[in-house]
């Protein structure tokens, strides 16, 4: 069955805007006078404004794997090792990739629906004519932003849900704080946790770009407002797991698994 031909050139003309987009970012990155206070404002709402979120589902993802864990290695008599198998279970994948579902579904949407809005109300325009660079205020700050707060709010869920692992160890057995600390932390190495804090800064990254592109990209009328901030959530979560697989092909080839 051929796949037609408007989705083949849909997909590869999308792919050329996304490219674009991208590199005129990059351009704009290393122009002078850099917008600061909109920066931080930025970093303020992403990474502030996201934390409780982050924080409720990464204590829950951690009680619950552990609960869940349980079971099977208590069938092999192998309960001792729960905390060290769920502390690299947690740092090494699920955690980043749960955060950065969340902030593609909370900040990605929300980017999205917010320059989209922007557009379809010509306040781009408008800044554009009164000598305000759009993209340098817009886009780059808000791209920078997620790309340095979602390693941030990962490791505060590494360490949340790390804890939620405490409390669900401790709900059928007894592990004292320290020597579940002690386990987790002998269970770890250099190649569970760098990697998967370098990979977070590729994740904000696409975050950031897929929300601004499709918000600033966004058509007229507030259908197209809905459809940006939407489309924004479904190609940054696809993008998440597409950096996440890349991302384990590398580490494995390194020897650092």
């Amino acid at each position: 069955m051929k796949v037609p031909n408007v989705f083949n050139n849909k997909f590869l003309t999308e792919t050329g805007s996304i490219s674009r987009f991208t590199a005129r970012f990059f351009r704009e990155l290393f122009k002078r006078r850099q917008e600061w206070e909109e920066f931080l404002r930025q970093c303020y709402w992403v990474g502030y404004k996201s934390l409780p979120l982050v924080a409720i589902t990464a204590f829950i993802m951690g009680l619950v794997m552990t609960i869940q864990s349980r079971p099977t290695l208590v069938e092999f008599g192998a309960e001792a090792l729960l905390p060290a198998m769920v502390s690299v279970s947690l740092i090494r994948e699920i955690s980043p990739v749960i955060t950065a579902l969340i902030c593609a579904g909370k900040i990605g949407s929300g980017m999205g629906a917010e320059l989209g809005s922007m557009k379809v109300t010509e306040q781009i325009d408008a800044m554009d004519v009164s000598g305000t660079n759009p993209f340098k205020y817009l886009i780059v700050t808000r791209v920078l932003a997620t790309t340095l707060m979602l390693p941030v709010l990962s490791s505060l869920s590494n360490a949340v849900s790390l804890y939620g692992g405490y409390l669900g160890v401790n709900i059928r057995g007894q592990v004292s704080w320290h020597l579940y600390w002690t386990q987790v932390f002998d269970a770890l190495s250099f190649g569970d946790v760098v990697p998967a804090i370098i990979k977070t800064f590729f994740f904000g990254f696409a975050i950031g770009i897929i929300g601004c592109y499709m918000g600033y990209n966004s058509k007229k009328g507030t259908e197209g407002v809905g459809r940006s901030a939407n489309s924004a959530v479904v190609v940054a979560s696809l993008l998440v797991f597409i950096l996440d697989l890349i991302a384990v092909q590398i580490t494995d080839l390194l020897g650092l698994t």
